[in-house]
Formats: C-alpha cells, sequence, structure tokens
C-alpha cells in the first residue's frame, strides 16, 4: 500500500517503548490518538504497565460496537502479559468516519480483508516488528485476515465469537436488524440486536445484569444518522463475508458456552482448522464474555499470551479436538406443545393460515400446514407471519421468518424484537416442559 501518512510528530519520533503510555486511572479519559492512511483515520490506544512492557504488545480489535471504554475494566489483567494497543479502524467500533477525506468514497466500500491490510499497515509506521492481537466477534475476521497477510508480524492469537462460513440463519437475523433500522422501528431494533447477541434463553445462567443489558439497549435504540450508517456498513462486510482464512500462528479460539450468535461447534469447527491451535469455552457466558464473566475471559487471555497452560484455569472449559467434534449443533433443546393446533397472521392483512406446531425452542419453531399451498402462499411473506400462542397468561403472539419449506412444513426463526415477548416465550417453553413431564409420570 502506498500511503500518505500525516501521523502525531510523539510517534514519527518514538521508540518501542516511547510508544506506549504507561497506564493510570486516568487513561481511559484521554482522546485517542490518530495515524491517517491514504484519507483514512486510524484511531488508538496504546497503554502499558512498566514491569511488562518489554512484552509482546497485543493488539485488540473490538466488535462493531464496543469502544476503548469497553475495556477499562478488561486490561489490568491482560498487562499480566505485555502492553496493549486498542485500535479502531474507520467505521468499527467508536470510529465515527463514515467518508474518505481526500477522495469521498464511502467506507462501505472497505472489505474486511482492506482493514486487516491498512492494520498491517499501520503496524508498519509504528515500528511494531511482531504482535499479538485479540479479536472479537466482527474483530475476528480482521484479526484473522490480517495473520493470514502478515504471518511474519502476527506472533500468536486470540479469536472470540468466530465462524468461518456464515450460516443461513444468522444472515436471516442481521438482514431483519437491518429491516427494522431502515423502517426506523428504533426500540424493536435495539431489542433485537440484544436479544440476537445475548442468550437470553440462558440468562439464569450467564447472569448478564439487567443495567447492562438496558444500557446496551439505550446505546441501539438511540443511534445517531452516523452510528446507522456504521452498523449498515459492518452488517453488510459481514454478510458479504464468504471465508474467513485460517491463521498458520499459535491461536486460541474461545467462545461463551452458550454463545448462541456465533454458535460453539461454529467457533470449534474454525479451531480444528488451524495446525497451532487451543480451544476452550467460557463458563456460563454467551457471546459475550468479556461482560459477564470478565475476571475468567481476561484470565484466559492473558494465561495463554504468557505461554501458560490454560487447562486448570476456574470457569474455564478447555477442550481436546475430539471432544469439539462432539459438541451439540443445537444448543437450546425443542419441547412439543401441549395444544399445538394454533394459526399464522399477517401483520398487514387478513390472511390466516391453519398450522400445527410440530415442536419448538427459545429460537424457532417447526410447524406443518394442511395443504401444500398454503406452505406456499405462507412463503410468500418470509417476515410478515406470526405465531399465535396461549397458555395460563392468555393469548400472545411473536413474530417469525421464514427459513425453510418442505411440503406442508415450515421451519421459522422467531424475530424477537421485544424483551417482554422474549420473556414471555420462555415461560411458556417452560410450562410445555412442566406439562410434558407431568404426563410422562402418569403414562
Amino acid at each position: 500500500m502506498n500511503s500518505v501518512i500525516q501521523m502525531e510528530p510523539e510517534v514519527q519520533a518514538s521508540t518501542h517503548y516511547g510508544f506506549f503510555d504507561l497506564y493510570d486511572r486516568n487513561s481511559f479519559k484521554q482522546p485517542p490518538r490518530t495515524t491517517w492512511i491514504d484519507g483514512w483515520k486510524v484511531e488508538y490506544m496504546a497503554i502499558a504497565r512498566a514491569d511488562t512492557l518489554h512484552r509482546t504488545p497485543m493488539v485488540i480489535i473490538g466488535g462493531a460496537f464496543q469502544n476503548f471504554n469497553s475495556y477499562k475494566y478488561c486490561v489490568e489483567q491482560l498487562f499480566d502479559a505485555g502492553p496493549i494497543i486498542l485500535i479502531d479502524l474507520p467505521s468499527m467500533g467508536a470510529n465515527q468516519q463514515i467518508t474518505n477525506v481526500d477522495t469521498g468514497v464511502s467506507a462501505g466500500t472497505l472489505e474486511l480483508e482492506d482493514l486487516a491490510g491498512m492494520l498491517g499497515t499501520w503496524l508498519d509506521l509504528v515500528h511494531m516488528p511482531k504482535v499479538a492481537v485479540l479479536g472479537m466477534s466482527l474483530g475476528s475476521v480482521v484479526a484473522s485476515c490480517l495473520a493470514h497477510q502478515r504471518p511474519d508480524v502476527v506472533e500468536r492469537m486470540i479469536l472470540m465469537g468466530v465462524m468461518q462460513k456464515t450460516r443461513k440463519s444468522w444472515r436471516m437475523l442481521l438482514e431483519e436488524s437491518l429491516h427494522l433500522m431502515k423502517e426506523q422501528r428504533m426500540d424493536e431494533f435495539g431489542q433485537a440486536v440484544i436479544l440476537y447477541l445475548v442468550n437470553h434463553a440462558k440468562m439464569d445462567l450467564t447472569r448478564m445484569s439487567p443495567t447492562a443489558k438496558r444500557l446496551f439497549f439505550r446505546q441501539m435504540a438511540e443511534f445517531t444518522a452516523t452510528e446507522q450508517e456504521r452498523y449498515d456498513i459492518n452488517c453488510n462486510r459481514l454478510l458479504r463475508l464468504t471465508n474467513v482464512p485460517i491463521p498458520e500462528c499459535d491461536v486460541l479460539v474461545a467462545c461463551g458456552q452458550y454463545d448462541s450468535f456465533t454458535l460453539p461447534h461454529e467457533n470449534a469447527n474454525f479451531a480444528l482448522q488451524c495446525p497451532n491451535m487451543q480451544f476452550a469455552m467460557i463458563a456460563n457466558a454467551d457471546h459475550v464474555p468479556q461482560l459477564q464473566r470478565r475476571k475468567e475471559t481476561m484470565g484466559l487471555f492473558a494465561t495463554f499470551l504468557r505461554g501458560e497452560s490454560i487447562q486448570s484455569l476456574d470457569g474455564i472449559i478447555p477442550m481436546t479436538r475430539e471432544q469439539m467434534t462432539q459438541i451439540d449443533r443445537r444448543g437450546e433443546a425443542r419441547v412439543t406443545v401441549h395444544q399445538a393446533d394454533t394459526v399464522l397472521t399477517h401483520r398487514h392483512s387478513d390472511l390466516c393460515l391453519e398450522t400445527t406446531i410440530v415442536d419448538l425452542n427459545y429460537f424457532g419453531v417447526l410447524l406443518t400446514l394442511q395443504t401444500e399451498q398454503a406452505v406456499v402462499q405462507a412463503a410468500q411473506y418470509p417476515r410478515d407471519l406470526a405465531l399465535h400462542l396461549e397458555d395460563e397468561e392468555g393469548p400472545f403472539q411473536i413474530e417469525c421468518l421464514i427459513f425453510e419449506t418442505e411440503q406442508h412444513e415450515i421451519r421459522a426463526l422467531f424475530k424477537h424484537g421485544s424483551f417482554d415477548i422474549a420473556e414471555r416465550l420462555l415461560r411458556f417453553i417452560q410450562r410445555q416442559k412442566v406439562q410434558v413431564a407431568l404426563l410422562d409420570e402418569v403414562c
């Protein structure tokens, strides 16, 4: 990359050690430092603890929503392994840039591979010959691309929430969130994003606090126009993704035990293709272990980066290759419904289709319809039909995304755009389990 570079004076003159600010309680109150590369802005923090300053620096590439403050309470454990660089590439994290200042080109033209190339260029500019890389969620793809493009630079790597190929149901949920945002149904959008990222069915185990969930929701629901555009850019980057390269370096692939967004078996499948890998699940966490199990997650990361064994860490489930191949592809068991006959209705018309529930769980449902013609009719409205349910609390309905059809059957995902309905569905499912258990006792 032939680049026109603008850098801060202290960066141009810095040595490897002088590049890092010594960490104190005010470090995260400072504005990010910047480097401009061909009209694109790279924002970063470079912080260290004096006693581990000599170790290989760690570059942290977060997901689509993290800002540097997201890591305020994570870095202290990671300093045990070395200096830390937090970096936001154009339109990622808190980097608000969505247009190149020189050309006017949209940041949406930058694919994840391009962002990895920009990061490699930046590492050369600041004279970082070797780094460890932590990539989480969206950042895991950039990290893998960097390791593929620059194996000379990446010494070791941690990937959390990664999959090599995107599954259809995952793409449908992302597309639905984009529909909601474009329709400006922002309260529903904010709840949907959280309900997709956080495994609501396991919140009794992950113990994500109501306050954290509420703050996360407000962040999404109150997106500015620029933040909405950045969300659109990052979602479409992921939707265009066809393959994530496999890193050759030493790599730890980690995920939450109950991750329902990038499933444990998908993380494990990615890890199995890495020649020099370790794999571990963070117990009682989902897609955001750094929020739910911060101590255990950061302890795992720091232990791996120091080159120590991860086999006996509290709250960590390391797995052998054989165990990884046996991870259940379906994270949540399906249950039968006591009163299975119901209807699907259209949200904008009087269309009503009689249907029978074969089984369901928090994430989706298998239905049978009376005729193939009814299935064809339902398939014309893949995101506009709602399934009607009823229990001791009364009737309620939940919107569906039709996943696939076959003869008299429909498989659908639940759209989950409401915390209240999500809670209601969980109570409904629990009642079905109790009824089935009682019937089994009688029989």
